[in-house]
């Protein structure tokens, strides 16, 4: 009855909200959005019977962090999306403050998914379980309660399991903050997905030369590549150093050899994911035509985001771009999934071009949803620049070797910047929406993922360089994401 009553209010929330939507000019055209209210990480990334599943966390109730369901979207051409019921609701003793981050898996034609149930106690102490749920059709969930407790050598902040097979044999990894306040990811195996075995922890502070590295990991990831094994994970206390770790928390990897079965995973330093402002808890999942696909959280809790002008319109966050991941040695590349190809509506622009110290800008290539290809040449230049609605600059230092990202806070108007180095630019990808840019440099080399609010009706893009460049541009209108948004009749 409690779960009724609280899909009931989330239904009740999304109507109230159909109008703010449709007129909020933020409002994001290909990108998985929260219907109403905050959305963050994505959970349960899978290709179950042909058909995509992704859910996400989300608080129908308030564009604020609290009780969190698992939202769902499904889709079989990653295009076209139905949004379904949510998946998991906070109803239970065990998950009574929210059903938090977790994975999919397949078995025996079932769909499983592993999440935490988050408890806090009225003396505000918290309480976390690893617990299951189960469907026979990808969208009706039955909840098997918990299977996994917090072991000792762990504070309760242990969390987002993700679960995956090799050989006969089951592994869960969790994100987790051991009792000296150390981040650390941690691996159970089973044979059942019932009874789990701790094996320890497989990588975090202290552990294989890394020293102090974080206070809490969230959301680990675990997976095969090229011969290779891959930990994603998100670890929050990193310190600014350089050009690193410039957000409040990071997201990246660390690549090595696991040694199957136990805690033993040699590898090398770690490396951050994205460069830009807003990409975090990303998960990863293997489809049936064999690629590796991450989706991340295009947002971040920092001082920024009660700031955001979409909470005058109910909402708050989106999903990254659906991105393919191939490893090229020890650097993990990221590729827009080719499926988003299908969104473009037409090549408006097709130039080869010279820039000899000038600004320039095309009406052709000014629009709010597009995608935007630049191939360089022959360069003879220190600077090359792309200002976008008079928000976002993207600044190549040639001479330098580095990339920078500029954009307007929202908060104040203030300038805000993030770089990486960039030994040789040989082409810039950009997809932009019309509150979010997603740059892939030298085919996913590096990575910007950020969302800006410009004026709606400011649609420019300038180039500059300081010397000599001849380049190829192309530019392509995109279309939208085709959402078949579900409806409950609340009258009855």
């Amino acid at each position: 009855m409690k779960e009724k009553q609280l899909i009931y209010n989330a239904f009740e929330k999304i109507n109230e909200n159909k109008k703010n939507r449709k007129e909020d000019p933020y409002r994001l055209k290909f990108h998985l959005m929260p219907p109403v209210g905050l959305l963050n990480d994505p959970n349960g990334l899978i290709q179950y019977k042909g058909v995509y599943h992704v859910f996400y966390q989300w608080n129908p109730f308030e564009t604020s962090h609290g009780p969190k369901f698992w939202g769902h979207y499904t889709s079989t051409d990653m295009i076209h999306w139905k949004e379904e019921y949510p998946a998991l609701i906070p109803s239970e003793s065990y998950e009574i403050n929210g059903c938090y981050s977790g994975s999919a898996v397949e078995r025996e034609g079932q769909l499983i998914l592993f999440y935490t149930g988050n408890v806090k106690t009225e003396n505000n102490e918290r309480k976390t379980y690893q617990c299951k749920a189960v469907s026979n059709d990808g969208v009706h969930f039955e909840k098997s309660g918990p299977v996994l407790f917090l072991p000792d050598g762990y504070t309760p902040h242990f969390r987002d399991p993700k679960v995956w097979k090799r050989g006969n044999t089951w592994y869960m990894i969790i994100g987790a903050q051991t009792v000296e306040e150390q981040g650390a990811a941690v691996l159970f195996s089973s044979s059942d997905l019932e009874k789990w075995e701790y094996k320890g922890p497989i990588a975090g502070s202290f552990m294989n030369g890394l020293g102090q590295f974080g206070y809490m990991w969230e959301c680990p990831d675990f997976f095969e590549l090229e011969c290779k094994d891959v930990l994603l994970v998100s670890p929050q206390g990193l310190e600014p150093e350089g050009y690193k770790y410039q957000n409040l928390f990071q997201s990246g990897y660390f690549i090595g050899k696991w040694r199957e079965g136990t805690t033993e995973f040699p590898h090398g330093e770690f490396t951050e994911l994205d460069r830009g402002f807003d990409f975090y808890a990303p998960q990863t999942f293997q489809d049936e035509r064999g690629r590796r696909i991450m989706i991340g959280w295009m947002g971040i809790t920092d001082e920024r985001e009660a700031f955001q002008p979409t909470i005058e319109k109910g909402w708050i966050h989106a999903l990254s771009m659906p991105r393919e991941l191939v490893l090229h040695g020890e650097k993990l590349y990221q590729k827009p999934l080719l499926e988003l190809m299908k969104l473009r509506n037409s090549k408006d622009f097709s130039q080869h071009i010279s820039l000899v110290k000038e600004e320039k800008s095309w009406q052709e290539i000014c629009s709010d949803v597009s995608e935007l290809k630049v191939e360089f040449k022959k360069i003879e230049a220190k600077i090359f620049k792309l200002s976008i609605r008079n928000n976002v600059e993207i600044t190549i230092h040639l001479d330098e070797e580095a990339v920078t990202f500029k954009r307007k806070s929202w908060k104040d108007g203030s300038v805000e910047s993030r770089s990486c180095p960039l030994k040789r630019c040989e082409q810039l990808h950009l997809f932009l929406d019309t509150s979010s840019v997603e740059l892939f440099l030298n085919d996913g080399q590096e990575v910007f993922t950020a969302r800006f609010f410009s004026d709606p009706h400011d649609k420019e893009i300038v180039f500059y360089t300081d010397g000599k460049i001849d380049l190829l541009l192309e530019k392509w209108s995109l279309g939208a994401y085709q959402i078949d948004e579900i409806s409950m009749n609340i009258s009855n």
